[in-house]
């Protein structure tokens, strides 16, 4: 019933699902193949637009399962159950489509948007992790418990329009308590045999050798042939300030 009240109102159906009609019906059709269910003598199924409303109101706003059960009349275990399943729907059919492995052609357009925003060359993108608060996973200890306090964990690149290219979020919280460098070799060993990097090239307006194409990132990570860090905060000189 609720869909059917917003399909008349396309302002309100974006600010209630943060997502068009067009994206709810592209999602719908997705995952219409994983949710046929029947009815049994039981109980009646939850429909493909039901569960895709729920789950998208539950990413939209993290309403509690409590709060969505007075809003949508379902039973709480239901509305955790079918919020996993459609999640696990959506990230299994987009994946491939929305955040694939970038070919070398992709890089090199992340590097020109780098070159154009920032005047930054052989630039692929922005390397940095980011503290997400998580619910305490079940049985984990300490394990995703990081230096902010709560549970999460979160480490991504970007490219120069702040839209993700490569996503990590299978590494332990408690790695950032350490180091970001030991989290990067976690993502790195899990890519760098994907990873289709374009081959070094000379720098704008310079004679020297090739240079390699490089993620920028802060200075927790280590130096790699493609990872670029400033120099350390502390007794820095004028030219190393320019350079930061």
């Amino acid at each position: 019933m609720l869909y059917g009240e917003l399909c008349q109102h396309l302002d309100k159906f974006i600010v209630f699902c943060r997502v068009s009609i067009q994206s709810f019906d592209t999602h719908l059709e997705n995952l219409r193949p994983h949710a046929i269910y029947s009815d049994t003598c039981l109980q009646y199924f939850i429909s493909g637009e039901e569960r895709l409303l729920v789950t998208l109101r539950f990413l939209a706003t993290g309403n509690s399962f409590a709060l969505l059960h007075f809003k949508s009349l379902l039973v709480k275990s239901t509305i955790a159950k079918l919020i996993v399943e459609t999640c696990e729907h959506i990230w299994g059919t987009l994946r491939t489509t929305v955040m694939p492995t970038p070919t070398w052609q992709q890089w090199l357009e992340i590097a020109y948007g780098f070159q154009k925003a920032a005047q930054f060359p052989n630039c692929i993108g922005a390397l940095n992790r980011k503290h997400v608060h998580v619910n305490k996973p079940p049985n984990s200890g300490s394990l995703n418990y990081t230096c902010n306090q709560f549970f999460a964990v979160l480490l991504a690149v970007v490219d120069s329009s702040y839209c993700f290219v490569i996503v990590d979020i299978r590494a332990y919280g408690s790695a950032l308590m350490n180091s970001n460098n030991s989290l990067f070799r976690m993502c790195w060993q899990l890519l760098s045999n994907q990873l289709d990097l374009p081959e070094p090239c000379q720098l704008p307006q310079s004679l020297g050798p090739p240079a390699p194409y490089v993620f920028v990132a802060d200075e927790g990570f280590g130096l790699n042939q493609n990872v670029l860090k400033p120099f350390a905060y502390c007794g820095l000189d004028t030219r190393r300030c320019i350079f930061n």
